[in-house]
């Protein structure tokens, strides 16, 4: 299925913020639920949607928490639509339980968090990227893979919410989506493709088909029926078998359970990690950035080149899982690799996972007040790691 831009009369120009372009793309994606609560930075998100889905028969709803937002969207889902919820640090945190009940259940389901500084209220508005790790290991006994995509623009925002859409459908998940308070409150002028592919959920072919099981070795998918259409349909957080039944004492099904789980999102690494970089001859300097910093790396990059320094660029735009091979492969024979952050240095771990004795791995956080890592900071470190 593919959405057609002449088709449902949408501009190919469109002077977005951040925050729009995610409510525009969920609905491209065909996204017809939204339950959330008001927080910044993520409320325009809330805001937007609130006037576009009934436009087009769909249903927002503001809720009265984040926890009730997410159990929402998991029965909006399983009733048979695409539902999202949007938030800020505080309201991820109460909304990790049904992430992994999310998980368990195998429900396809976008969670949008929009950055900002912590931990608790911290700095209400301003921007971080401090959730990195919450979106991978947040919900309790974290023996369950996610995926987590982020964004660096305001045009990613709006294509990348579509692949967190396909995503959720494909691998029957929860998709995180980490935007934060830079990149969801600046606005770009962006071009609209005129078509995206849309992937929609498989469904069971027979009414007795286990929708909890795998279907082969090479199918770790089930299929995945509607409420109220007939199917014997039952929904439970519990340890549970191939037909959802539970059985919460016997080790060998949860253990085959849990792994299908991992496995059919590890299993799938290569389809579902994206990433972006350049390596330019005989560099032996490199960064690797995700997020809004990337911005900032990019120009950086063009400073560095007036100084005659090569740096190469490694962006991470799928987080979770992680893309240790890739990472590898860049970070092998360079000298030293910087990882900007706006955390106190939190990625970077993952890359001194990666890494051997050969590399110098130089974390450069930045944390406070929403401010940016800048280029000339960048280039300043840059500078002193040539000489």
């Amino acid at each position: 299925m593919e959405y057609n831009l002449e088709k449902d009369n949408h501009a190919k120009r469109k002077f977005w913020q951040g925050n729009e372009a995610i409510a525009e793309g969920a609905i491209v994606a065909g996204c017809r639920f939204f339950a959330g609560y008001p927080i910044t930075p993520s409320s325009e998100i809330l805001e937007h949607l609130s006037k576009r889905l009934p436009q087009i028969g769909g249903v927002c709803v503001q809720m009265e928490d984040e926890i009730a937002s997410l159990g929402a969207v998991i029965g909006a889902s399983w009733a048979g639509v695409k539902a999202m919820t949007a938030t800020s640090g505080p309201g991820f945190s109460l909304m990790q339980e049904n992430i992994g009940y999310a998980a368990m259940t195998e429900t396809p389901c976008v969670i949008v968090d929009v950055m900002r500084v912590g931990p608790s209220t911290g700095q209400a508005t301003l921007a971080s990227q401090g959730d990195v790790y919450q979106a991978r290991y947040g919900s309790h006994c974290a023996d369950y893979e996610i995926i987590t995509l982020v964004p660096s623009t305001v045009k990613e925002s709006y294509e990348l919410i579509i692949q967190a859409f396909n995503l959720a459908e494909q691998y029957r998940t929860p998709v995180i989506f980490l935007s934060d308070g830079h990149i969801s409150r600046m606005s770009e002028t962006i071009e609209i493709p005129e078509k995206q592919p849309i992937i929609n959920r498989k469904k069971p072919t027979c009414k007795d088909e286990p929708i909890f099981g795998a279907i082969s070795d090479d199918e770790l998918v089930p299929p995945m029926p509607f409420l109220n259409e007939g199917y014997n349909v039952l929904v439970t957080g519990s340890t549970h078998d191939q037909k959802g039944f539970r059985d919460t004492l016997n080790g060998e099904i949860h253990r085959k359970l849990v792994y299908r789980l991992a496995n059919k999102i590890t299993c799938n690494k290569e389809k579902i990690i994206k990433i972006e970089g350049n390596m330019p001859e005989g560099t032996e300097i490199g960064v690797v950035s995700y997020g809004s910093v990337s911005r900032a790396v990019w120009e950086a990059q063009e400073l560095a080149e007036e100084e005659n320094i090569k740096l190469a660029h490694l962006r991470l735009i799928t987080l979770w899982p992680f893309p240790d091979k890739e990472v590898r492969s860049f970070i092998s024979g360079l000298k030293n690799v910087i990882v900007p952050e706006n955390n106190s240095g939190l990625i970077v771990r993952e890359i001194e996972r990666c890494t051997d004795e050969k590399t110098n791995i130089h974390s450069f956080s930045k944390i406070g007040g929403g401010e940016p890592i800048t280029p000339s900071e960048l280039l300043n470190l840059v500078v002193s790691l040539s000489r």
